[in-house]
């Protein structure tokens, strides 16, 4: 009596990403398990295991249940791959058509893709690399609308981070807004308050770690008690690091900052970090923790980078003086003038030479007479001279016609790009549900495409508004400092970063005067509370 033919070992592998899942029902885990099932009774298939990747996109290979699949495979454990389609496979043409052609057949593994009726072990499959290509542009697709709809939501000002930043919670009413998180916020203050008092990261960090105040990394998981504070963080302390990007983060003025990194391809996992100019930030969007004032203190502290060390010398200019012609930092280098401590030259001359920039060179103590001659100048000024320069101040803040113009364009331009978003957002929705065909949907979103680029060329030529900078606040100020430094003797650093937004040194030239060859220079300070700087020409 003949021996019937064993029955092929078949596994069944089944996805589903949340995208599929919210699509259709009839690509949910049950349904291919149901499929599959029976596809493989009927022809005489015995199943011996199933794998399952529930929430995993196809474009990634690094699915758990899928490279336990492909252990098992190595270990000859099966003979057979039942799969409902090849996207549930992958979405990535070149990897699935790759496991498709070499990888499965090298092992012996027959692949049968049930609904697109497709089978490895028959010879004519070449319909299997357009349906890989058609499945990976579905990811594409995607991508590209999740894309459109997150960058849309960022640019409303929209949270959309997994968790909110150290310092707030999410809104339990509305999980894209920011409220402050009582305790953690109060440390967000405290961190703040001692920076702005000059306190270093590494002190401030050194300072929560003594009196066992939580990470915000382990706070988060104290939280969130699903997260394991071992795979989550390295850093279960607080670090210097963790304190400087506090320090420098704007969501704590109110604003919500996104878009900082960007990713090249939906293949690569790694993402790549934007420069800040190409951040998306929108003011007043929750309350912030900390003023501008302080925010701005706290940034010129830590521009400063004062040293430590009794009797070292101090350079109180740093991250105040810069070259006037390249824009880079004016940097100490030595001297060899008697009795002087120092020269501060162009920091691109002195890093790249002739090549960059001119040295720039001034000694410190001729800027540091210039400055405070300039200084004394201003914290004396008359009741009558300070209405004088508010009255400059104000004239240059009042937009004339054609900032009102351009004013009005801005709006109107603004208004056109909203509506063409939304117009692309309903063909979206109209697509999805199968009132236009896709021939119609796609020539409308390139048509509404290349509108919405349009409209945000002509925003970007548009020149800058100025903006009212706040007059009867600034008059105050301005008084106040006036008051307080009336009787200044002496430089310190936070006079100077109260008083001043940037000095620009020029290069030096030689002139002819009565007492001989001289050197000249142009010095220009930015005070902050003048319409326009001051300029000095220093003779030595």
């Amino acid at each position: 009596m003949a021996c019937s033919k064993p029955k092929s070992r078949a596994v069944l592998y089944m996805r589903l990403s949340h995208d599929d899942n919210s699509q259709s029902e009839s690509e949910s885990i049950q349904n291919q398990r149901k499929l599959l099932r029976d596809y493989a009774q009927r022809n005489g298939f015995s199943v011996v295991r199933e794998y399952i990747d529930d929430g995993w996109s196809g474009t990634r290979f690094d699915r758990p249940q899928f490279l336990a699949m492909l252990r098992d495979m190595r270990d000859d454990r099966f003979d057979v791959i039942l799969v409902k389609d090849l996207s549930r496979l992958g979405r990535d043409y070149i990897q699935t058509g790759s496991y498709l052609e070499l990888i499965f057949p090298e092992h012996g593994v027959r692949l049968i893709s049930v609904s697109d009726g497709i089978d490895t072990a028959k010879a004519d499959i070449d319909l299997a690399p357009f349906r890989n290509m058609i499945n990976e542009m579905y990811a594409r697709d995607t991508s590209r609308k999740i894309t459109s709809a997150l960058r849309a939501k960022m640019k409303e000002g929209q949270y959309i981070g997994n968790f909110a930043p150290y310092g707030y919670a999410k809104d339990p009413n509305d999980k894209n807004h920011l409220i402050p998180d009582d305790h953690a916020a109060a440390i967000v203050r405290q961190i703040f308050c001692w920076a702005a008092a000059g306190e270093r990261p590494a002190v401030i960090a050194r300072r929560l770690n003594e009196c066992g105040e939580p990470s915000p990394a382990v706070y988060r998981c104290n939280i969130y008690t699903a997260l394991d504070i071992d795979r989550y963080s390295k850093h279960k302390a607080w670090t210097s690091v963790g304190i400087s990007r506090i320090l420098c983060d704007k969501v704590y003025l109110g604003c919500v900052v996104q878009g900082k990194t960007h990713k090249p391809s939906l293949k690569i996992r790694k993402t790549k970090e934007l420069p800040e100019e190409e951040w998306i930030v929108v003011p007043d969007r929750h309350e912030p923790l900390i003023s501008w004032e302080t925010f701005e203190t706290v940034q010129h502290q830590r521009a400063a980078r004062r040293c430590d060390r009794k009797g070292a010398f101090e350079n109180l200019f740093s991250g105040l003086a810069f070259c006037a012609d390249c824009g880079k930092a004016m940097s100490t280098v030595g001297t060899r003038r008697k009795g002087s401590v120092a020269n501060l030259a162009c920091g691109a001359y002195k890093l790249h030479g002739k090549s960059a920039c001119t040295n720039h060179f001034i000694a410190y103590e001729e800027l540091y007479d210039c400055v405070l001659g300039a200084v004394r100048q201003y914290v004396c000024l008359t009741e009558r001279e300070c209405d004088e320069i508010f009255d400059r101040l104000n004239r240059r803040l009042q937009l004339d016609m054609r900032s009102k113009e351009t004013h009005r364009e801005r709006e109107r331009l603004t208004r056109e790009l909203e509506n063409t978003r939304r117009i692309m957002n309903q063909l979206y929705h109209d697509h999805a549900a199968g009132r236009l065909n896709d021939d119609t949907f796609y020539q409308l979103l390139e048509t509404n495409n290349t509108h919405a680029a349009q409209q945000e060329a002509a925003l970007r030529a548009l020149p800058n508004e100025e903006k009212d900078a706040g007059l009867q606040a600034l008059q105050a100020r301005l008084r106040n400092l006036i008051r307080r430094y009336a009787n200044i003797e002496e430089l310190n650093t936070t006079l100077l970063f109260e008083l001043i937004e940037r000095i620009e040194v020029g290069q030096g030239k030689t002139v002819k005067t009565e007492q001989g060859k001289q050197k000249q220079q142009t010095v220009k300070i930015f005070f902050r509370f003048l319409p326009e700087p001051h300029i000095a020409e220093w003779i030595t």
